[in-house]
């Protein structure tokens, strides 16, 4: 049993003093209101967010593609020539120790837990390991070894584009046929099983390019529960490739062609219409943002405003793990809007500050889209929290949403979180991971046997 005390907590409730809180096998068991009496105690208790949308060895590659090549119109899809080419380098020891590094990065953010888009399934050149399941065994271990909450999305990829073309190159690493993908997910499955009490499957149909129709319909045969995650409307040159072959916009096709509700999270969806971003607001599924990736890749700007209008539920993720930073996602999020619209504050409501309302849609939906029984300070819930001291230059002792909006837009929340739990597990003190010496050791090694040059 552990306990903590919170001179101030943000629960569903809204902002309460003195709070309690009482931990037991990875669960808040119980809140009582009173003084420390004796506890640890912390300035402000928040409920730690799922980080929905990260691919973990993407992040070796930061710092590296920041060049043009000899088009002047450099882009994604150049971006992504580089990251298959990086793709050729990679064995399950160099995944497993950069995951390690990603997770790490992401508890002292202060996420309690990531989703985590995996589709680097097979050796180079596209052999299927002998044990199927061996990156997604090594993305489990890295997760177990950082303490950070895990929902494993195991990709299905099965074409290049939306008119069947055979994956070429590093695509190769990715690919599955139905068969190989049913039992690549069961061995998922049983992996996840077998782990611990929080951690989840789930399975992600990586894009209307990579997966044929037919395909998608199927899912659930294999997947018959947990969340489905799926790349959306990233790009112009996705939106145009799919209503050349499909007759729609992706937004529209899918919603038209599955069976899209709230057990759903589409990634990015940064090119939609007013029409198509009210009638996926209607589903109840999760639009998965990730400002900073999609600033970096030059992605576009997600209808934020028009979708919280219209009761739509967000999260955030790191994406690509440039930098991973859980205040700057959601700031990010809101200067889009800003400069989009040339406003203030873009999506604060009449009784709920800009920060407020980024971050409790992030808290909720991150848990949503996880299928992760967290994101609220509720007896019950898996705790997954976020300590933050507030006597410092950043914070001034603030309380209540303007805390909220300090941490999101000083551009300092980072160096406030003092501690974070992922159910229950308390791998961040004083701002340090508990075993960061090492973790950045193993990364620093694998950098170094992979080399600096794409």
């Amino acid at each position: 049993m552990q306990e903590i005390h919170a001179r101030q907590a943000l629960t569903p409730e809204g902002w309460v003093d003195d709070l309690r809180v009482s931990i037991d096998n990875g669960r808040i068991a119980r809140l009582t209101r009173g003084p420390a009496q004796g506890l640890r105690s912390v300035d402000l208790l928040l409920p730690a967010p799922v980080n929905l949308h990260s691919h973990a060895f993407q992040r070796a590659m930061a710092g590296l593609t920041e060049t043009r090549g000899p088009d002047p119109s450099d882009s994604f899809w150049t971006w992504r020539r580089l990251m298959y080419r990086f793709l050729d380098r990679l064995t399950p020891d160099h995944v497993q120790a950069i995951a390690a590094l990603v997770f790490m990065e992401m508890l002292e953010a202060g996420y309690g837990a990531v989703a985590e888009f995996h589709y680097l399934h097979h050796d180079r050149g596209g052999t299927p390991y002998a044990d199927l399941p061996e990156m997604a065994e090594r993305i489990a271990a890295a997760a177990q070894d950082t303490g950070l909450g895990l929902t494993l999305l195991p990709v299905l990829y099965m074409q290049g584009g939306c008119d069947g073309r055979p994956l070429q190159g590093g695509q190769a690493r990715f690919g599955c046929d139905r068969d190989l993908f049913a039992r690549l997910y069961g061995d998922c499955a049983a992996l996840i099983a077998k782990g611990r009490a929080d951690d989840r499957i789930g399975l992600a149909p990586h894009s209307l390019r990579a997966v044929p129709p037919e395909a998608l319909a199927r899912l659930r045969e294999i997947a018959p529960e947990g969340p489905v995650h799926m790349h959306l409307a990233e790009q112009i040159a996705e939106v145009e490739e799919v209503e050349a072959h499909l007759g729609a916009r992706p937004t529209e096709w899918l919603l038209d062609n599955a069976d899209v509700g709230p057990d759903w999270c589409l990634i990015h969806c940064t090119q939609m219409t007013a029409r198509e971003t009210a009638a996926l607001a209607a589903t109840g599924a999760v639009a998965g943002l990730c400002p900073i990736t999609e600033s970096s890749l030059g992605d576009g700007i997600f209808n934020g405003t028009r979708f919280r209008d219209a009761g739509g539920r967000f999260g955030v993720g790191s994406d690509s793990n440039i930098h991973i930073a859980l205040w700057e996602e959601l700031a990010t999020l809101d200067y889009s809007q800003r400069l989009r619209d040339r406003s203030r504050a873009a999506m604060a409501a009449p009784e709920r500050s800009t920060g407020r309302v980024l971050f409790d849609a992030a808290a909720a939906a991150g848990a949503q889209a996880a299928g992760r029984d967290a994101g609220a300070i509720t007896e019950g819930r898996f705790a997954d929290l976020i300590a933050v001291s507030t006597d410092n230059e950043f914070l001034c002792r603030r309380r209540g949403d303007t805390v909220l909006d300090s941490l999101i837009f000083t551009g300092r929340g980072r160096a406030c979180v003092t501690d974070v739990w992922s159910a229950g597990r308390h791998m961040v003190r004083e701002g340090r991971h508990i075993r960061r010496d090492a973790i950045v050791a193993g990364f620093t090694a694998a950098l170094a046997d992979l080399g600096q040059e794409i």
